[in-house]
């Protein structure tokens, strides 16, 4: 039984944790935010909730579907959505018709995106073995063959690890090795790291109260969700379309990568305004909203992925999962959070 240190409870990290428990070895969890989840979050608001991260999922690899139809309770959160009519737009906002991919099953969970990872952090959660609230400042290492020691942002310290899985997107985790000096920083995974692009996502989550009235059913677009090719904005959802949501009318808003790099720095307010403006143009909304709110993701989709799972390196107990070493999605989290802890174990 190894001692193992997991830092990140999004999808990969959670992911890794539960299996590398059911193999017997005792770990800990540490996750900077509230709660389980990372990109695939949901904002609580007075209007409704926002899966303002990631929008969807889909069910390509046989290990995930097993995850999804064997852990209890899994499939009374997962929900599918009928946003398998997804339309693609053009930059004045007519419909185009849907390349094929985009017409596979597309799932939610239930009642938002954040549901399914905070389920299956639940065991973990209630044996104590998640430490929210804790964000990791660097690690330190007594000798070459010692334990590893977690070193929080407050000064507090978690130690006597043998190992330590970084599952926290490609930057920080190039940040936090660097950070910690040797021998963390010798470890082999920053030299491919480098070759791994990842692109910010700047969201707009809008709600619009005064459209739930008598003989008022929606606002807009008869369609869900929508692709765009428009420069600002690459996606467009109805909230309110997906299952198990209030019927209150809340739209999420999700700008291209280029423009969101463009624009990174940008104040909140003026990116909310620039949002807002192409949000019109593609829908033909115009309505004041009753709420609207912007938040970055600084690290969002994977545009280079590292192009394999997972990195292990037995000699020092350090390894890597994410997403953005396969590619963007849910499963590839998954997947990568699965393969690393099954290497390890």
């Amino acid at each position: 039984m190894k001692k193992i240190a997991v830092i990140g409870a999004g999808m990969a990290g959670i992911t890794a944790a539960r299996t590398l428990v059911q193999a017997g070895h005792q770990v800990s969890v540490f996750e900077k935010s509230h709660g389980a989840g990372g990109r695939m979050s949901t904002r609580v608001t007075p209007y409704g909730t926002f899966d303002h991260g990631t929008q969807y999922f889909t069910v390509r690899d046989p290990r995930f579907l097993k995850a999804l139809t064997e852990v209890p309770g899994s499939q009374a959160v997962c929900r599918a959505w009928s946003a398998n009519a997804v339309r693609v737009l053009d930059a004045l906002g007519r419909v185009i018709e849907a390349p094929l991919p985009l017409r596979e099953p597309h799932f939610v969970a239930s009642p938002g995106m954040n549901a399914l990872v905070r389920h299956w952090a639940q065991p973990l959660e209630a044996a104590g073995q998640l430490h929210f609230q804790t964000q990791v400042q660097f690690l330190k290492r007594t000798s070459a063959k010692g334990a590893w020691t977690l070193v929080g942002a407050d000064g507090s310290q978690h130690g006597g690890f043998d190992a330590v899985v970084l599952a926290i997107p490609s930057v920080q985790a190039d940040y936090l090795l660097r950070q910690s000096g040797a021998p963390a920083s010798q470890f082999n995974g920053l030299k491919v790291m480098s070759e791994v692009s990842v692109a910010p996502c700047w969201t707009l989550m809008l709600a619009y109260p005064l459209a739930n009235q008598p003989g008022l059913s929606h606002l807009g677009p008869q369609w869900n969700a929508a692709r765009s090719v428009h420069h600002r904005i690459a996606w467009i959802s109805r909230e309110s379309s997906k299952p198990g949501r209030a019927p209150l009318e809340r739209w999420t808003v999700q700008a291209s990568a280029e423009w969101s790099m463009e624009h990174l720095e940008d104040d909140g307010d003026r990116v909310q305004a620039k949002l807002l403006k192409a949000f019109a143009e593609l829908t033909g909304i115009r309505a004041e909203p009753g709420y609207a709110q912007v938040h970055l993701w600084r690290y969002a989709k994977t545009l280079q992925p590292l192009g394999q799972s997972h990195v292990w390196e037995p000699s020092l107990g350090l390894g890597l999962c994410g997403d953005w070493l396969l590619g963007h999605r849910v499963e590839d989290a998954f997947v990568s959070g699965l393969s690393l802890a099954l290497d390890l174990a």
